[in-house]
């Protein structure tokens, strides 16, 4: 009975100092100081490609990105405001596809003639 006493005396200490270290937060350190970081996020949120990405200002000290998605098989895209700070999608805006380069870039729709 003592030796298991003991046992947990020494183990439960390791447990302890083991369960205090989130591996989710891995590589979050600090703001989001890159273009490469912003667009990274938006991605992986509207599963789109991050055409461009600028600082703006936001409700803290570190401000944020306003970073725009381009959706390849969507006829909008995404505007999205990431917080430097959080880390996290502050707010999503449907906004016309950025980067098109005109009505045909857009969905295709065929109108067949008679004839």
């Amino acid at each position: 009975m003592r030796s298991r006493c003991l046992a947990m005396a020494l183990f439960l200490p390791v447990l302890l100092f083991s369960a205090g270290t989130p591996k989710s937060r891995k590589g979050r350190s600090g703001p989001v100081k890159s273009v490469k970081e912003a667009k990274t996020i938006a991605e992986q949120e509207t599963g789109g490609k991050a055409v461009s990405a600028r600082r703006v200002p936001l409700n803290g000290a570190s401000g944020g990105w306003e970073v725009e998605v381009r959706m390849p098989r969507e006829a909008r895209g995404w505007r999205c405001i990431i917080d430097a700070d959080t880390h996290l999608v502050h707010s999503k805006t449907r906004i016309e596809q950025p980067g098109a380069k005109g009505p045909s870039d857009g969905p295709t729709r065929v109108v067949k003639g008679t004839g």
